[in-house]
């Protein structure tokens, strides 16, 4: 499956990858507000071969991808879409070097498509960090509401527990209708 934007190539991940991915999954910038890393050489591998089997699922429910630059064909980041049901669940990853651009928000929108256009799905949902204002900016931009504050729910990759907002929209509020 391969999705385009007005500046990026969104595709499958390929075994070849590794080198990209590892450059920002490596990162200890990139991995402050998620729930794993920084990545050794081998988890960025498991990463990449937990990516391309479920490529193969059936019935498909994971939809992970690599972001690519139209123009120049560098990876530059990863976007995904996770479904349960009638909902879906979205998330977004880029290398430093491409924060701040729009790319986040132009990929997210690719999958809120996906989701609603081609998936048939009635809402989906995202989450942040409450640091993270840049993710929180971007699930504002996409047309996502707030639902709440989930305090100290999840286990962080770092010990202790963390807090994450939870945003969402609905199909009808992305102009798709049923």
């Amino acid at each position: 499956m391969i999705m385009q934007t007005e500046r990026l190539m969104i595709r499958e991940y390929q075994q070849d990858d590794f080198a990209s991915v590892h450059r920002y999954a490596s990162n200890p910038s990139v991995t402050k507000y998620t729930l794993w890393g920084p990545n050794t050489p081998e988890e960025t591998k498991e990463h990449i071969d937990s990516m391309l089997a479920m490529q193969q699922q059936e019935p498909r429910v994971g939809y992970e991808f690599a972001v690519t630059l139209k123009a120049s064909g560098e990876m530059i980041g990863g976007v995904g879409l996770h479904v349960s049901g009638a909902n879906g669940e979205i998330g977004y990853c880029f290398h430093p070097d491409y924060w701040g651009r729009g790319y986040a928000y132009e990929s997210a929108c690719a999958m809120l498509e996906l989701g609603f256009g081609r998936l048939d799905l009635h809402r989906i949902y995202a989450t942040c960090r409450p640091e993270n204002t840049a993710s929180e900016r971007v699930m504002q931009k996409l047309g996502m509401q707030k639902e709440g504050h989930l305090r100290e729910h999840l286990i962080s990759n770092i010990g202790g527990f963390v807090d994450s907002y939870l945003y969402s929209i609905l199909v009808q509020e992305r102009g798709f209708m049923k």
